[in-house]
């Protein structure tokens, strides 16, 4: 449709992804170019379809939401992204914000706080959730800063490949799983998985669990 806004809605309970497709098409006018469920298929789905906008639920499978929106805010700077999240941890809000997403609604809001914030994200601006506590904003909109130390933290150490391992590994899957969904050698992955282990400390899939958990990549 000529001129129609391009949306992708990333969310993985259906009765939600009809809801926010509704909105999108019945009350904006735009229109919902794709439907995906899974964080390793949002980068692939913007290259088929080249959106406009992005609303973007954080807890997802395969690629935690967060690394979601770093990858495509890098290879599509102008791509505009709204979090729609079922948390209110305002740590989650800082990291997609610095991350470099235009919004962060929670999904307890009300549809005019959603409908407010795309407005304002495909301004150029950015949005946060009144509901939204604990996080530093820059009305301004320069770019927000990490917390002091943080460059020195283990996970940030972390490439991007080496995360989406993490999450993985952390999910159940094996190495030979990993590398079918990633498009890698299975020998790929073992070095990143090595690389990731060692940067964390960790020793065992257990300690894995326990890190994508501490990383909020697992809810």
């Amino acid at each position: 449709m000529t001129g129609c806004t391009g949306v992708i809605v990333v969310e993985d309970h259906e009765l939600l992804a009809d809801g926010l497709c509704r909105l999108i098409e019945d009350e904006l006018g735009w229109c919902v170019l794709a439907r995906v469920v899974n964080g390793l298929d949002v980068y692939r789905a913007c290259v088929v379809h080249r959106p406009a906008l992005i609303v973007l639920d954080l807890g997802l499978p395969g690629m935690d939401g967060v690394d979601v929106i770093r990858q495509c805010v890098q290879r599509w700077p102008e791509l505009r992204i709204v979090v729609h999240s079922a948390s209110d941890d305002g740590e989650r809000a800082r990291q997609s914000l610095e991350a470099g997403a235009g919004a962060f609604v929670l999904k307890s809001s009300s549809r005019t706080t959603l409908i407010n914030a795309v407005s304002v994200v495909m301004r150029g601006d950015r949005f946060i959730d009144p509901a939204v506590f604990g996080i530093v904003h820059d009305p301004t909109g320069m770019p927000l800063t990490s917390k002091p130390g943080a460059a020195e933290l283990p996970e940030r150490l972390l490439t991007l490949r080496e995360r989406q391992v993490l999450k993985l590994a952390a999910e159940g899957q094996r190495n030979r799983d990993i590398a079918q969904l990633l498009s890698i050698s299975v020998k790929t992955v073992e070095t990143h998985r090595l690389n990731m282990m060692r940067k964390l400390d960790a020793h065992n899939v257990a300690d894995i669990v326990r890190w994508a958990h501490r990383l909020r990549m697992l809810l």
